[in-house]
């Protein structure tokens, strides 16, 4: 599992200390992006659409292609292709067709969103993210679980070896039982200033937590 870590990581200094880390830059906050690829094994470029949602803000999806354009030059950088949080999948779709930076990119699967969905984006890209939403807010929740073990029941019958998929803000899945191939989460951008806490004792103690490589079946549980 790779561990992305959320910017703006203020000050310089501390982000410094995390050189030869992985870094997460949003589109709603990318002052770090030049230094992270200076100093990071790989970047994810996030489309900021939570920070959006979260506040009720337009999002601008021409000002983020161009933004991402030169930075996806660098092989080991990628993209999260334009979402809609909470919206159908016809507009989710429509987003995806106009992604102009090809394999660069990975599309979001929201929870909420029909399996057969997870399933035809994971046949078509080379990584997917998954998304919360509204109906699954509460990560690690008894329904949130149980939606993750449905999905990862589904893949694991179509693919012997299991897809590239990313946890947005995901970080405390770390460990858990679902096979995630990455995560992501701003924990150390906005906590380690805390006593007892630096940046680098802080990636030391994620990046040193795995999942496991296989999925094992679990008996799904009917809603009542």
């Amino acid at each position: 599992m790779i561990h992305y870590h959320g910017t703006p990581i203020t000050p310089v200094a501390a982000l410094a200390e995390m050189a030869g880390r992985h870094f997460c830059v949003s589109h709603a906050a990318p002052q770090d992006v030049s230094r992270v690829h200076m100093i990071g094994q790989s970047v994810m470029l996030d489309n900021g659409a939570f920070s959006a949602w979260k506040s009720g803000k337009a999002t601008n999806w021409t000002g983020f292609y161009e933004w991402c354009d030169p930075w996806l030059d660098y092989p080991t950088t990628w993209a999260v292709i334009p979402d809609v949080i909470d919206a159908g999948t016809q507009e989710q779709d429509a987003l995806l067709r106009e992604w102009p930076h090809s394999h660069k990119g990975a599309p979001v699967w929201h929870m909420d969103e029909p399996m057969h969905r997870l399933l035809r984006l994971c046949d078509e890209w080379p990584k997917v993210c998954i998304g919360s939403t509204a109906e699954y807010a509460t990560v690690l929740s008894e329904a949130w679980c149980r939606r993750m073990d449905e999905a990862w029941n589904e893949l694991s019958k179509r693919h012997k070896r299991l897809p590239w998929v990313h946890m947005l803000r995901g970080m405390q899945l770390s460990g858990k039982h679902w096979p995630l191939a990455s995560v992501d989460s701003t924990d150390i951008a906005r906590n380690h200033h805390l006593p007892h806490q630096s940046p680098r004792k802080m990636a030391d103690r994620w990046d040193g937590a795995q999942c496991p490589g296989k999925w094992e079946t679990r008996p799904e549980q009917m809603e009542l």
